[in-house]
């Protein structure tokens, strides 16, 4: 029997959590305050960035783990150093995986087009478990003078084999850590990625 690693298995059972159960809020007193190690270092003349203070504390990192950083609540997140010039890879791969898959719909650099709506509004309150489930089992929004229908693409692999990637560049739009721009240097592909990434694109 094929075993896949964990990493390629959280998106999956993320979604799978949501559709079967709740899941339990971690509270503030529980949770990890952020590493001042792993603090971001953001690039303040960015007029693009809108930094929302509170989402940017919330998002800090407070863990890495093989390349791969974490909030106090165990997602996935971003992290940017050298003023706004270098992200980890994750954010960089989320970009790249955006504007290949997502931004025809929903616009350049999240910022929504007239038929779907700004990713990068979206995900200041959508979790980690929601934006997962949207993503694989897709959403559908009626009324009676409208209808917005969001496509599963729990089998579309170009998607779902970096869901956490776009997860991650997502939230460091919605946060105001990256504004509309292009990420230039980045940390080096994580091995866990490269492993994970072969796994489940079957290679």
């Amino acid at each position: 029997m094929h075993y896949l690693s964990k990493s390629v298995m959280r998106p999956f059972l993320a979604a799978l959590a949501l559709a079967s159960i709740s899941m339990v809020a971690v509270h503030a007193e529980d949770a990890k305050p952020a590493d001042p190690a792993l603090a971001n270092s953001l690039n303040t003349a960015d007029n693009s960035a809108e930094p929302d203070d509170k989402l940017l504390k919330k998002d800090a990192a407070v863990k890495v783990e093989e390349g791969k950083y974490f909030d106090a609540e165990g997602h996935p997140t971003f992290h940017i150093t050298d003023a706004g010039k270098k992200f980890d890879w994750y954010t960089y791969s989320g970009y790249r995986r955006y504007h290949a898959e997502c931004h025809v719909c929903h616009g350049p650099d999240g910022m929504g087009s007239t038929y779907a709506p700004a990713l990068k509004d979206s995900l200041k309150h959508l979790s980690y478990e929601e934006f997962i489930g949207i993503l694989a089992g897709g959403k559908q929004d009626v009324s009676s003078s409208d209808q917005k229908v969001m496509p599963a693409f729990g089998d579309n692999k170009n998607v779902m084999c970096y869901s956490d990637d776009l997860y991650v560049y997502l939230k460091a739009r919605a946060s105001g850590a990256m504004g509309r721009v292009r990420p230039g240097d980045k940390e080096d592909k994580p091995e866990a990625a490269k492993k994970a990434e072969k796994e489940c694109m079957g290679g």
